[in-house]
């Protein structure tokens, strides 16, 4: 009897790790999206311009700058924002300043 109880074949583990699993899942989800929020976090500028929003702000610039082309792009922006404004191009800030 107490050979049986030693045997490690008697007991299934795969029937714990389901129950062990939520448990042991959502702190470490909750602490993974902390971080990716802090990770993405970036003060907002005084500058008008598109927002960042975790990164698609930038590719949505500069998706509008290769779809329009630099000039009509740029006049846009003017339009939208004002005579300063910040965009991203190819992933670098960038200012444009007309009148």
């Amino acid at each position: 009897m107490v050979l049986e109880t030693l045997n490690p074949m008697h007991y299934n583990i795969t029937s714990l790790v389901p129950d062990m699993m939520p448990v042991a899942t959502v702190p470490i989800l909750i602490l993974m999206c902390f971080m990716f929020l802090i990770w993405n976090h970036e003060e907002t500028s005084s500058i008008p311009g598109p927002g960042y929003c975790m990164g698609i702000g930038p590719l949505i610039s500069h998706g509008r700058f290769l779809w329009m082309g630099v000039g009509n792009a740029c006049n846009y922006y003017n339009k939208t924002y004002g005579e300063f404004v910040r965009v991203w191009i190819s992933g670098e800030e960038t200012f444009i300043i007309s009148k």
